[in-house]
């Protein structure tokens, strides 16, 4: 049986990763097949639509989403053939997130794929299975399998938030902390809990614990929203009892979500950080038929360089169904400034937040007094405090959306070129931080994954308001540049703030009321 690669599938290490040896053959795992839809070319016509903004808030419905869009079944039952032939067992077939989840031994899936996985060792993630060399299918489903997800097993993603350092910053505010709901008040979010509205919450690791939940909200002085966890792929809500793990972060997105939108359900998805595990926590919040989220809330991601063309063209695949159903994803854009933490002296963005298909949520320092804010600016503590992600994205073309865009970069202005990012911003700095409460203490963060949920809540809210999604939002705000406060002061490394969209705060923080005045349905 001859075989060929799936396109984009030669698979990136991290640089100074080391192969320390073969994988156990007989280690059980779990790979992803993810397949084409039915209706491709009709699916681009629809999207060229929901790109220019020509389309309503849910361009289709689910139930005609799921008869045009999905995998066939002919594309599943070829899967099915493929694992039977080499004794993998099927886990999920569901034509509706156009997965197949495989399970079988290292050694099956190196026959079946024609990769040799083997450990790896790197100094900044740790010890992970790795591969060597294109994924390989069979012929007659090459053209239906669009990525093999999972045969490796590197964390994809970091968490982004910032504890407050112990340190006085290097420039800038006083330091001072907000509660959620005194940041909805500043940015003036129009009244409302976001009751019937449902906010997913990804999450990579670690969990919440519902004492600390219920003690927060009951500090606040807010009814406790109702949370469920969702388990993805054999993961779950599992606390590990380290505020500075991945706990910080789970417990701040519910915490800021829930503060702002109490009365919205709060579904949070657990999944391995890997690449297959980011991809079908988004693929399985948005075709969850129980909780039915109408805002995607992801703290979570990792420089765009990171990723293989495979996985990224999977995901970027997902959050356009997400823009076609009309779903909001908002993403945190990261908290290593220009570079993103690459450290090869080059401009990184952060992905999942440089989708075109994605609201990406950069960061600010606020001051504020009781009459109001103050002063907003870059979020920028520098090296040791951490600085909003922003900047040029070196994998998507320019939006319809960001046409006419200039860029400041390094004191030079010039068109932007490519997906401009971040989107939107909000009040980041741990130095003028969020007031949470994570595994039974008190502790300010920050950071731009402070900032996804508190957009979240917002559309969460405004959503409410409507009765009505207000789904892929960014055509939309791009037109209503009135609706910020625009921040013109700072950088974030090599770009800077200017008047209008800048690739350190996007347009600028949100005037909530007039935000929610641009998002309402069009009167028919």
């Amino acid at each position: 049986m001859t075989k060929q690669p799936v396109s984009g599938s030669d698979k990136i290490h991290p640089e100074g990763a080391q192969c320390i040896g073969a994988c156990d053959p007989a280690e059980q795992i779990e790979v992803i097949v993810m397949l084409r839809r039915k209706d491709e070319a009709g699916f681009k016509q629809l999207m060229a639509r929901v790109d220019a903004g020509d389309a309503p808030a849910q361009a289709v419905s689910r139930a005609d989403f799921d008869k045009r869009y999905t995998a066939s079944d002919e594309d599943v039952a070829k899967v099915k053939a493929f694992a039977a032939q080499y004794g993998l067992t099927v886990v999920r077939a569901e034509t509706e997130t156009r997965s197949v989840v495989l399970k079988g031994t290292i050694e099956q899936f190196q026959k079946a794929f024609d990769v040799k996985l083997e450990r790896f060792q790197h100094h900044n993630v740790g010890e992970y299975r790795g591969r060597t060399g294109p994924v390989s299918v069979p012929d007659d489903m090459h053209d239906a399998v669009t990525a093999v997800l999972g045969l490796d097993s590197k964390p994809q993603a970091r968490p982004h938030f910032r504890f407050r350092p112990p340190f006085k910053p290097a420039r800038g505010m006083t330091p001072a902390s907000f509660t959620p709901v005194d940041l909805a008040r500043l940015y003036d979010f129009p009244d409302g809990d976001g009751a019937g509205q449902c906010i997913a919450i990804i999450e990579l690791g670690g969990g919440y614990r519902a004492s600390d939940l219920s003690a927060y909200f009951s500090k606040l002085g807010v009814k406790a929203p109702q949370v469920v966890a969702v388990g993805v792929d054999n993961a779950k809500n599992a606390p590990t009892g380290n505020p500075n793990g991945p706990d910080g972060e789970v417990t701040l997105d519910i915490e800021i979500a829930g503060a702002i939108a109490p009365g919205a359900r709060i579904a949070v998805y657990f999944a391995p950080n890997s690449d297959a595990g980011f991809v079908d926590a988004v693929n399985r919040a948005l075709h969850d038929s129980t909780n039915k989220p109408s805002v995607i809330s992801i703290s979570w991601g990792g420089p765009e360089s990171n990723w293989s063309a495979q996985s990224m063209s999977a995901f970027n695949d997902v959050l356009q169904s997400a823009a076609a159903l009309g779903v909001t994803v908002c993403a945190a854009s990261g908290d290593s400034g220009s570079s993103d933490g690459v450290g090869d002296g080059a401009d990184h963005v952060d992905f999942p937040a440089s989708s075109p298909y994605v609201l990406g949520c950069g960061g600010t320092s606020l001051a504020a007094s009781a009459q109001g804010i103050a002063k907003e600016v870059v979020w920028n503590d520098g090296d040791q405090g951490g600085s909003g992600g922003g900047g040029v994205s070196g994998a998507f073309a320019l939006p319809v959306w960001q046409k006419g865009l200039s860029v400041t970069r390094n004191g030079r202005t010039a068109a932007l070129a490519k997906r401009g990012v971040p989107d939107v911003a909000g009040d980041a700095s741990p130095q003028t931080g969020y007031e949470v409460l994570i595994d039974g203490e008190d502790t300010v963060v920050g950071g731009t994954s402070a900032v996804a949920p508190l957009w979240a809540a917002l559309i969460a809210r405004i959503n409410a308001l409507n009765a009505s999604p207000a789904g892929f939002v960014n055509p939309k705000l791009y037109k209503a540049k009135a609706s910020f406060r625009d921040i013109t002061e700072g950088n974030n490394g090599s770009f800077s703030a200017a008047a209008g969209w800048d690739a350190c705060t996007g347009m600028g923080s949100p005037d909530g009321a007039k935000i929610a005045a641009a998002l309402a349905p069009a009167k028919s």
